[in-house]
């Protein structure tokens, strides 16, 4: 069979998968019953958290109130719960402002209370609390550190929680004697709750000894301020069994796996063989490339281990360690590493998203390339090899037309890719 537009039949497929994982569509299922003679009180942080403060309104059977806080341009339509944005990835003074008013509005609440917590990816740096000792600058250099240091998402969030007045368990024990019941989209290989934006509400099993070897291990210099607050155990987080969380409960309500799901059955009714590949890949994104590549070229050429026309499906967070000076996300990274590795190998397309809409911290959700993706770019005098080792992702697709801007999805699964092999 052929597929007359395969560009568009990715562009569906990422366009389907964001939609299957939207707020809407996956919490209501999932909200608690009403508490009997108490208030219900809504918090929560992410770039879906918004979205899924107004599911929460537009579905509730009662009074409710509260505040979330938010990736600037994220916000949705509330009218009860109120809407703060603030800076992502790194954080501010906003995000500082709104984790502290929530930490007050929860406390002094009665056990017939109920603190419902709207969690989504983005959530560690929207709520930046510092812990005592720690100031706002600190904490905001050694989120850049790490965010150029290749770190994964556990390893980054796990030195958050520790330097955190707020998350890791802290807001979650700020809500005593309330009962308090977290939703979360997840954003994270493996759907831990208690790493979806460092689990504020949540109990955490890492320690500040952890947290310092993350530091350590990518070479990241440590203010002595922080230093002392990791290596003295002040930092440290409740833990796994505290009774404090006795009738705490948690639910993850879209993850990364649902949204492949979907894009694989849509391929299916298009008539192309879907093969999800994994929901968690994780490791630097110009060598996750190289992998899919192989996979890709093996199929093309000798129908192994899949017959073509089919379309590998894959999720989870890859990392850029950044060594250039260019633009761009870890999917304009994947994707112009792919390009390199196939060599314009003919029949083989493929898109990289994220399913926030944004990659990275720049304004596209990531790019499309086809088979012509470097003789294109030769037209033009880019050379894709060296703009890849300068980070330049962003402005090579930039120059081909092939960025893929969405806006704000108000959702957050991460990564979404699909190689279509015709």
């Amino acid at each position: 069979m052929s597929i007359p537009d395969p560009r568009q039949f990715l562009l569906d497929l990422y366009a389907g998968a964001v939609a299957a994982v939207s707020a809407e569509k996956c919490l209501p299922s999932y909200l608690p019953r009403p508490p009997d003679g108490g208030r219900t009180l809504v918090i929560g942080a992410g770039k879906g958290a918004a979205a899924m403060a107004a599911a929460v309104e537009k579905h509730w059977q009662g009074e409710v109130s509260g505040l979330v806080v938010t990736r600037y341009g994220h916000n949705a339509d509330c009218r009860r719960i109120e809407v703060v944005e603030a800076a992502h990835p790194v954080p501010d003074e906003a995000g500082r402002q709104a984790a502290a008013r929530m930490l007050d509005m929860v406390r002094g609440l009665s056990e017939k209370d109920l603190v419902l917590c709207l969690i989504s990816g983005g959530g560690s740096s929207l709520l930046a609390l510092p812990a005592p000792g720690i100031t706002l600058e600190q904490k905001r250099a050694l989120n850049q550190a790490l965010l150029k240091s290749g770190a994964a998402i556990d390893e980054m969030n796990c030195v958050r929680k520790h330097l955190s007045a707020i998350k890791g368990g802290r807001l979650g024990l700020a809500c005593a004697p309330a009962r308090v019941v977290t939703l979360l989209i997840s954003d994270v290989p493996g759907d831990d709750p208690g790493i979806i934006a460092s689990g504020p509400t949540l109990p955490d099993a890492t320690t500040c000894s952890d947290a310092l070897n993350v530091l350590r291990k990518y070479g990241i210099a440590v203010p002595e301020a922080v230093r002392h607050h990791l290596e003295s155990g002040t930092g440290e987080t409740p833990k796994p069994g505290d009774a404090r969380f006795a009738g705490h409960a948690h639910h993850v309500v879209a993850t990364a796996q649902q949204a492949l799901e979907a894009a694989a059955a849509q391929a299916r009714a298009a008539g192309v063989t879907p093969y999800i590949l994994s929901d968690a890949i994780e490791g630097e994104a110009s060598e996750i490339a190289k992998m899919h590549a192989a996979l890709a070229r093996q199929i093309a050429l000798h129908q192994q281990p899949f017959s073509k026309p089919c379309v590998l499906i894959s999720g989870g967070e890859t990392t850029v360690t950044v060594r250039g000076g260019g633009r761009g996300g870890r999917n304009a990274e994947f994707l112009l590493g792919l390009a390199v590795a196939l060599n314009g190998q003919p029949g083989v397309h493929a898109i990289a998203c994220d399913t926030d809409g944004i990659d990275g911290s720049e304004d596209n959700a990531g790019a499309v390339l086809g088979p012509d993706t470097l003789k294109r770019a030769e037209n033009l005098q880019l050379k894709a090899r060296a703009m890849l080792d300068n980070n330049d992702g962003y402005g090579f697709f930039e120059a081909l037309g092939d960025l893929v801007v969405t806006g704000p999805t108000r959702t957050n699964v991460n990564d979404f890719r699909a190689l279509l092999i015709l």
